[in-house]
């Protein structure tokens, strides 16, 4: 039992992370083509949440080395390179932001343009290793192939999220931008959505068993079919908005997020029981049971604690983000 909560806790913290640490490096590569201004806007959405965000990747790495140590140090050795190049690209996002707001005006724009490679850095990389777990770890010239289009779509789903945090914390010119952004990365997202189903099943019988065999076809079928809705009900709302008196500016966050959910969930009854597809399940990677309760005593005091403190930041810097202001 014990294995299968520190999944369920490494999953919302995966899950948890993408949300939430997804719009601010999808903002983080939208600033690539706005003005001076509007980047100031962009960090001012993002600046009192950035860095809390972050945590529940941290969170998650730190559960999958303690409570599944095997399958971390598999995982971590066979996605050595691009984990190294997601650090770097989450390091040159650290460092980037906090001079921008430090050097001459003069050298700013370079900051800032380092601050978005570093986000596509990370995304790329997170987006690759996705792709790489998906077709179990395979190295041939299909699954990299796979693995690279996956990179490529889940940058644009963090895009997606991160124009629509824009909608719902600016205003102006810059939502207007933000609506337009939003309105392609679903696009490109709801694509690579379609190409992980198509994908998942055929990389694996036990997977396509779980998906197409008879009854779980029809038990499963409302997963996909409200993910389509979600999509369909969001790309409706996009093509008319904003709103007048900014009306509804909330509403493609929260049905991102419901995308979001989904997509994981789907992934989640996918690859279950196996923490590494088709060759470790979480009791073969577990820990011992005695380290295990050890560890979730931790978690018993820290998850509350990280919860309170997001919630509360959430809460402090709700509605529409300030002017940015150093002083």
């Amino acid at each position: 039992m014990l294995p299968v909560v520190f999944l369920g806790l490494m999953g919302v913290a995966m899950l948890l992370y993408a949300i939430l640490d997804g719009y601010d490096l999808g903002i983080g590569i939208l600033m690539m083509g706005e003005s001076e201004p509007n980047r100031d806007r962009m960090i001012a959405a993002i600046g009192p949440f950035w860095d809390a965000n972050e945590t529940w990747l941290v969170l998650g790495v730190g559960v999958l080395l303690v409570a599944f140590p095997s399958a971390h140090g598999l995982i971590l050795s066979t996605l050595y390179l691009p984990v190294s190049i997601m650090l770097a690209g989450l390091i040159l996002r650290g460092v980037s932001f906090d001079f921008r707001a430090k050097v001459g005006a003069k050298h700013k724009n370079l900051w800032d343009r380092l601050f978005s490679l570093g986000s596509i850095m990370a995304t790329l990389s997170q987006g690759y290793m996705l792709g790489q777990y998906i077709v179990g770890f395979d190295s041939g010239f299909y699954a990299t192939l796979f693995s690279w289009a996956s990179a490529f779509c889940v940058s644009f789903a963090y895009v997606m999220i991160g124009a629509c945090w824009l909608v719902l914390k600016t205003s102006d010119d810059l939502q207007a931008s933000a609506v337009r952004w939003a309105r392609i990365a679903l696009v490109v997202t709801a694509i690579g959505l379609v190409l992980v189903s198509v994908i998942n099943p055929l990389a694996s019988d036990a997977i396509y068993s779980k998906w197409l065999s008879w009854p779980q076809i029809g038990l499963l079928a409302p997963l996909p079919l409200t993910t389509m809705i979600l999509i369909s009900v969001m790309y409706r709302h996009l093509r008319v908005m904003p709103y007048e008196n900014d009306r509804l500016s909330w509403l493609p966050f929260v049905l991102c997020i419901g995308i979001y959910v989904l997509a994981f969930a789907g992934l989640a009854y996918s690859f279950y029981p196996f923490i590494i597809p088709q060759q470790m399940t979480v009791w073969d990677a577990a820990a011992a049971p005695e380290s295990l309760r050890v560890v979730l005593l931790g978690c018993a005091v820290v998850l509350p604690a990280i919860f309170f403190y997001t919630a509360l930041s959430y809460w402090i810097f709700r509605g529409k983000s300030t002017a940015l202001s150093y002083e």
